[in-house]
């Protein structure tokens, strides 16, 4: 039996029922106790009618399931995963560690007697799903630490609209007043003479994301295009505040594990054999990435104000500019939430991997080999986290709505709530007057088939009339069950379709 050959071999034969009781219990409290938690937190966001972080909150909660069946898989194939052989000379092909260091692990009797190996043993299927479990909490925790350095640093924007609605602003925006472009606030900050030199212009961009990287004229400035561009000059529209829901529905989108990106981690997973000498250029992916997009975004600011200075080089009261798709890689500006995407889960990813191989194979390991690895990889990790939340995802929530149309979050909840319940409305009523004009038509048709048929009406005289013995006052309609009746006239003014006139609803 297992459990005679040792305490750490011991099955649930020869363990006591206490402490196996005493183990399901303290899981189930801690499960319990994480559920609730996330219950009360969709209560609490449910009362704030924060939507957005509501449908975040249960993709986290799918996420988290999702990885758990993974888990649950893995346990139930464990055996089964174990039992498929390869040859040895397969087995020894893009291993993480250049020289094989650990101890050998017992192979399965049926590989053995193949002389053959397991194709993953039982001790790698457990520790991979210490693996999923660390990728879980550090997706979970980069995400939210991204997205509260964002929002803390968009929370001087709230200062910034209050200003808007002061007289100062509106006496510094007179309409009244011509000026040139490059004497305006955004021309000296963006009109330089760098700025009509592409090659010189992606390294000035470059440079400017890590100091002001949204400014206060930015801010007025792309405020002013976006609700010229959309509403009336004059509107009140609070763009703070729109943003802040622009950038809460993104953040349902980023928490989520689409499938291109499991795509990714499989090929980081296979990427980190000792072959391709990862860690000269693994590391870096998220953080290269992350400052082309910072430096993109910068540019898109600069080639609008380029844009509006090629117009006209005068201006009237505030500078103009004109959002467009164009300005946006392949015209998407969806796209950079994508690689914002790509970008916070491969960094999570690669912590997770790091704290993981730490855990199961200590600091020292074939997984860092060098005293640089380590600094590499912690440094990189904070760095990406913090760049990402602090400077790149406020200026990409400001720059995304520059596009040629604006987001449905445009809308408060309230009123997205009210337009989707008429529009369902309006859907079904229209689909009902549908389904009554087919059955009319159909009926009308019918009458005329019969009166044309009918030998009696076919012999009558052209001028002989019938006279139909309803009063002068009465006319026929059609009911919504299809069928014929006779109606007064002062009846008929209020119609069979809630109010409309049948004359009406048959144009």
């Amino acid at each position: 039996m297992a459990g005679e050959s040792g305490g750490d071999s011991a099955s649930l034969e020869t363990t006591p029922t206490w402490a196996v009781a005493t183990i399901c219990f303290f899981l189930i409290a801690v499960s319990i106790l994480i559920e609730h938690a996330l219950h009360l937190l969709a209560k609490y966001l449910s009362r704030k009618r924060r939507k957005y972080l509501i449908q975040a909150l249960n993709k986290i909660k799918s996420d988290l399931l999702l990885l758990g069946f993974i888990s649950l898989l893995l346990t139930v194939c464990e055996k089964h995963i174990a039992n498929i052989c390869i040859p040895k000379g397969v087995s020894h092909s893009f291993l993480p560690c250049h020289s094989l260091t650990s101890e050998e692990e017992p192979e399965e009797s049926k590989c053995e007697e193949q002389d053959k190996v397991s194709l993953m043993s039982r001790v790698g299927v457990q520790q991979l799903q210490m693996l999923i479990f660390f990728l879980a909490f550090f997706h979970v925790f980069s995400i939210f630490l991204t997205f509260s350095l964002g929002t803390a640093k968009m929370g001087r924007w709230k200062h910034w609209e209050a200003e808007t609605r002061t007289f100062e602003y509106q006496f510094s925006n007179d309409h009244r007043r011509f000026q040139f472009i490059h004497q305006t606030s955004f021309g000296r900050r963006h009109l330089k003479f760098w700025s009509e030199h592409r090659f010189l212009r992606w390294p000035a961009c470059f440079l400017r994301q890590f100091y002001g990287s949204v400014s206060k004229v930015d801010y007025f400035t792309l405020r002013h295009g976006f609700i010229v561009a959309h509403f009336a000059e004059e509107n009140n529209f609070n763009f703070q505040k729109y943003l802040k829901r622009a950038l809460e529905k993104d953040f349902g989108v980023v928490v989520g594990m689409r499938l291109w990106i499991w795509i990714f981690s499989v090929l980081f997973i296979f990427f980190n054999a000792f072959v391709f000498r990862n860690y000269f250029w693994l590391p870096f992916i998220p953080l290269v990435m992350l400052l082309v997009v910072g430096a993109k975004l910068q540019g898109i600011i600069t080639k609008m104000c380029l844009d509006s200075s090629d117009k006209s080089h005068v201006i009237r009261g505030t500078l103009l500019v004109q959002p467009s798709d164009h300005f946006f890689w392949f015209d998407r500006p969806k796209l950079l939430l994508h690689l914002m995407h790509f970008i916070l889960f491969q960094n999570s990813f690669q912590l997770a991997f790091f704290s993981w191989s730490w855990y199961k194979f200590g600091l020292r390991s074939c997984f860092h080999r060098k005293t640089e690895d380590i600094v590499i990889k912690l440094a990189v990790g904070v760095v990406v986290n913090f760049l990402c939340g602090y400077v790149t995802l406020p200026l990409y929530a400001l720059i995304t709505q520059m596009g040629s149309s604006m987001r449905n979050a445009v809308f408060p909840e309230e009123v997205m709530g009210g337009l989707k319940r008429w529009r369902a409305k309006a859907k079904k009523n229209l689909a009902r007057k549908h389904k009554m004009d087919l059955a009319r038509r159909s009926l009308d048709g019918l009458l005329d088939t019969s009166v044309e048929s009918s030998p009696s009406f076919g012999s009558l005289d052209a001028s002989f009339s019938v006279e139909i013995g309803y009063a002068s006052d009465d006319r026929v309609v059609l009911d919504e069950d299809g069928v014929v009746r006779r109606q007064p006239e002062q009846q008929q003014k209020l119609g069979s379709f809630g109010g409309f006139e049948l004359s009406r609803t048959q144009q």
